[in-house]
């Protein structure tokens, strides 16, 4: 009983150290890939002198030379804001970014001392509840940092923050609930799980196919929800300055950044492991792969050899619908702020309650029948 406890604590903690690890790298790696890919869009060269000694490697040293910029630069405190305040703001959005990723499944289990270990830190039968209601309160820090500045752009910033979080986490919510109705389940273990078998004999078995209408949705408002372009109106440097970032520089102002790209991380994987079945490879289930390498190598070493595989997998999705966050971002212009809320309130939610009538309707009839 002492070993299962051992095993199970050491195991959540490399688990969290993990997600917090890859977390934290998405922020310098994501600002040199959109600095790279708003060059390719725009014919220009982008950032390509930064490397390591004589290798210039189309930049790659960027991001470290961006780091130690903001580290020694000058973090000048205005000296009308409401200080404790204004301080925390920042940390808010990181922590809530960087703890979220506790619920990400990395892949199924492995067996260690002889236990069964899940590869999620945080195992609950919940577990996209728990990102939306940690997600959810990023926003704190920015309507915080927007009040605390005392400059009405700031609080505008801060204001439009907040009522688009409320405008488009309802239809987000929503859009999910027919999924839960489709898989007959919140886990998201057995969301993946049940997305390795195949449809209709030559598709995957992915929530894509079964909840188109959901999967829109649910992107649309996703880039919402991390204040992402066209939806960055929180910001908005045409008509805010820079929204609640006008009276921040140096670090503090890197920490919105850093948090905003683990939240859009995370969702990236939330996204990928309802819509897109995770860490399994199309066609080839991981159920598969066990059935056909256990009798030669024995169930320990095969669920070794199919966790990195399974990762690369996971990352290799998350990552593709990273790209296309970047190419939304050079592609699609800002909307207005009433456009914001009238797509918000107006179109997807009215569409996500049709959705999840009409869902909830065929999953009955044939579930029932």
């Amino acid at each position: 009983m002492i070993e299962l406890s051992m095993t199970q604590i050491l195991s959540t903690i490399l688990l969290m150290l993990l997600g917090i690890a890859v977390g934290a790298q998405v922020a310098p790696i994501m600002s040199w890939v959109e600095r790279r890919q708003c060059a390719i869009l725009q014919r220009r060269v982008g950032p390509n002198r930064v490397g390591f000694f004589k290798f210039r490697i189309f930049g790659l040293g960027q991001p470290i030379a961006d780091a130690i910029k903001l580290l020694f630069k000058e973090d000048f405190v205005p000296p009308y804001v409401h200080k404790a305040f204004y301080v925390m703001a920042p940390v808010i959005p990181v922590i809530t970014g960087l703890a979220v990723t506790v619920a990400i499944p990395w892949g199924s289990h492995l067996i260690v001392n002889n236990q069964i270990v899940t590869l999620q830190a945080v195992n609950l039968n919940s577990g996209f509840l728990l990102i939306f209601a940690l997600s959810s309160l990023a926003v704190y820090g920015v309507t915080l940092a927007g009040w605390s500045s005392n400059n009405k752009y700031s609080l505008l910033g801060g204001l439009r923050a907040s009522a688009q979080m409320v405008s488009y986490e309802v239809a987000m919510g929503m859009s999910i609930i027919p999924l839960v109705f489709i898989w007959g389940t919140l886990d998201l273990q057995v969301m993946i799980a049940r997305q390795s078998e195949i449809l209709f004999g030559f598709l995957p078995n992915w929530g894509l196919f079964h909840a188109p209408v959901s999967f829109v949705i649910f992107l649309v408002t996703i880039f919402a929800e991390t204040n992402r372009l066209p939806f960055d109106l929180a910001e908005s440097e045409g008509e805010l300055v820079a929204g609640f970032l006008t009276e921040y520089g140096a670090m503090r102002w890197s920490l919105f950044f850093l948090g905003e790209y683990s939240m859009m991380f995370v969702m990236c994987v939330l996204t990928v492991s309802m819509f897109f079945g995770g860490y399994e490879i199309p066609w080839i289930s991981q159920h598969l792969l066990l059935e056909y390498l256990t009798p030669t190598l024995g169930e320990a070493l095969t669920r070794w050899i199919l966790f990195p595989i399974g990762l690369g997998v996971l990352l290799l999705k998350v990552v593709l619908l990273m790209w296309f966050f970047v190419q939304v971002r050079f592609t699609i212009p800002r909307f207005r702020y009433d456009q914001l809320m009238k797509l918000g309130w107006v179109y997807l939610l009215p569409i996500a309650l049709v959705n999840l009538v009409v869902t909830a309707i065929i999953t009955a009839f044939i579930k029932f029948h």
